[in-house]
């Protein structure tokens, strides 16, 4: 996840309030069915228990991140961070070049090719930028070593879970990126990485973890031909999630990005895209919970429909 944005010319302090448009959560919270971070953000879950295991909130611009975790038998088998950064305003000026810094020349990680990267999709004009990135993950690099300020915080937070909770965790993940920013869709920056357990595609075993030696590396790949067929599925899921993504982020239709061709139809897919009528039923019980206005449900329901 990206890290919230540290500016020499502001001074920052530790918001005890949540955004303005964004829920409240607390670390040690349980999420099912749907995360719903904001008005605009929904993510439908797959089942089981999720927890907040995240929760770091920054004021001035308010920029807000929360990282739920799921576990099977002990095991961490998916994780989702969401970022929000509320960046309208007269400040937008002295925003933008620390963005495209970021983004675009950050030495540890962003939108650009990089060799741990399996594929990177960017459009990109002025300050505008929607992105998506596909990759696997060493974990115990991520925990241990991160290299960089964000990786450090991310990491604290995870380990302090995983301690607390005496959790297992994969060698290797497989992980999405996905990031949109435009001052013509009010300024809001969002980014969503999902990072699953390779488990949860049916996949092979592996036998090589780091970084530069995973089967799932772009390097090595085409000398395993399941775990290819297992990130073309990971892929397509992910290509799937970053269309659904870029309506949530109100991305300009101009925006957005050609992923179609990567869509395959998968078991895995099958079962975790639900049909029209089960979606509507699913928001209406949220609806009638009170866990949705009238206004965020008539809201999401144009955008199941559409």
């Amino acid at each position: 996840m990206k890290k919230i944005l540290c500016l020499l010319f502001f001074s920052f302090i530790i918001s005890i309030t949540s955004n303005s448009s964004a829920k409240t959560f607390y670390t040690g919270d349980q999420v099912k069915d749907y995360f719903i971070y904001n008005n605009d953000i929904k993510i439908k879950l797959n089942p089981g228990n999720w927890i907040v295991v995240r929760n770091q909130q920054r004021g001035y611009p308010k920029q807000k991140i929360v990282g739920i975790g799921r576990v099977e038998n002990n095991e961490i088998v998916e994780v989702i961070e969401v970022y929000e950064g509320l960046l309208a305003g007269y400040y937008i000026k002295y925003i933008e070049p620390v963005l495209i810094e970021f983004m675009f020349k950050d030495k540890h990680d962003g939108c650009y090719e990089r060799s741990e990267y399996y594929l990177l999709k960017l459009y990109r004009k002025g300050s505008t930028f929607n992105c998506m990135r596909i990759r696997h993950i060493d974990v115990n690099k991520v925990l241990n070593y991160p290299d960089s300020p964000d990786g450090k915080a991310a990491a604290s937070a995870y380990n302090f879970w995983i301690k607390s909770n005496s959790l297992t965790y994969p060698k290797v993940m497989l992980s999405s990126y996905h990031t949109y920013f435009s001052r013509m869709a009010g300024a809001k920056w969002y980014e969503v990485s999902y990072s699953i357990h390779p488990k949860l595609l049916n996949a092979p075993e592996s036998n090589f973890f780091t970084e530069e030696t995973s089967e799932y590396h772009k390097s090595n790949i085409s000398k395993f031909p399941e775990h290819e067929e297992t990130m073309k599925k990971w892929i397509s899921i992910s290509s799937r999630f970053h269309k659904n993504f870029e309506n949530m982020s109100n991305a300009k239709s101009h925006h957005k990005l050609e992923l179609s061709k990567y869509f395959i139809e998968t078991e895995i897919e099958a079962k975790s895209d639900d049909s029209i009528t089960d979606q509507l039923k699913q928001l209406n019980e949220l609806f009638k919970s009170g866990a949705l206005t009238e206004e965020e449900f008539e809201k999401a329901k144009k955008k199941i429909l559409n």
